[in-house]
């Protein structure tokens, strides 16, 4: 007997001719089955920055660094070329610096100019002090662990505390380095700062330490960079800033390693 509800009544409609339209038909229905149940998680549009792009990175700029400056050595370029080098490296390293480029032309350009000066220099300290540059070698390589292994226990903590701290130090200490350089030019010796006197010594060691603490925050900017999926261009500026970091404990350690090696 036929119910005389409406409801009823319009449920029997719509299972007539079905509740989402009419019926499929056989090749709509296979389409359908191929068809993924589910729709596939979007892709970043870059690749992400893996701890083995910045190796390769490093090991590219550094080694570019290396051949450059064993090429000045070998062919023993003259001090105003060296100079020279200097002033190109400090002008592309502060464009990558403020920039911070992902360029790797600029970044291995300033390897190789950087390079070339470190050659010289390197060279001038071992004729006045013999073995002088295997120590300083050495003392970077020994830092570069001792900071790594600071990091990787966390004994000590990146914050941004301690990365103002670290910047503004840094920044007081090229002004210092500058301002001695200028007094030297009417005073012997300058401020001291430089001299192989206990404040020479004092000055270096805290100058080592400094470069300790700027190698620091680039193990920490690497980690920040793998965990937030920076892009892998990023391990370029990642490079550049440990190869800067590196520089700079090595030509502290070369210097104070002057002072107390005999020539001899």
């Amino acid at each position: 007997m036929e119910s005389k509800n409406p409801v009823f009544s319009r449920s029997r409609q719509q299972s007539a001719t079905g509740w989402a339209g009419p019926t499929p038909s056989p090749d709509q229905l296979q389409h359908m089955y191929d068809s993924p149940s589910y729709a596939p998680p979007s892709q970043p549009a870059y690749r992400t920055m893996t701890l083995d792009d910045v190796v390769v990175r490093g090991f590219l700029t550094l080694g570019a660094l290396v051949v450059a400056a064993a090429a000045a050595w070998y062919f023993n370029v003259p001090p105003m070329v060296a100079i020279g080098a200097a002033v190109i490296a400090l002008i592309l390293g502060l464009i990558a610096s403020f920039t911070m480029s992902t360029n790797p032309a600029l970044i291995l350009a300033y390897a190789v100019a950087e390079g070339v000066f470190l050659g010289k220099i390197s060279s001038v300290f071992e004729g006045m002090v013999s073995g002088v540059v295997l120590q300083a070698v050495l003392g970077t390589a020994f830092a570069f662990g001792a900071v790594l292994t600071v990091y990787s226990l966390r004994i000590v903590r990146v914050t941004p505390k301690l990365v103002k701290f670290v910047v503004a130090a840094g920044i007081a200490a090229v002004g210092l380095m500058l301002v001695n350089l200028i007094v030297g030019m009417f005073n012997d010796g300058g401020l001291g700062l430089r001299t192989d006197s206990p404040l020479g010594w004092i000055f270096s060691v805290a100058m080592i330490l400094l470069g300790c603490f700027f190698l620091l925050l680039d193990f920490d900017s690497i980690e920040q960079g793998v965990k937030q999926g920076a892009p892998e261009k990023f391990a370029w500026q990642c490079a550049f800033g440990l190869t800067l970091s590196l520089v700079w404990i090595y030509l502290e350690v070369l210097r104070f390693v002057s002072y107390f090696t005999s020539s001899d």
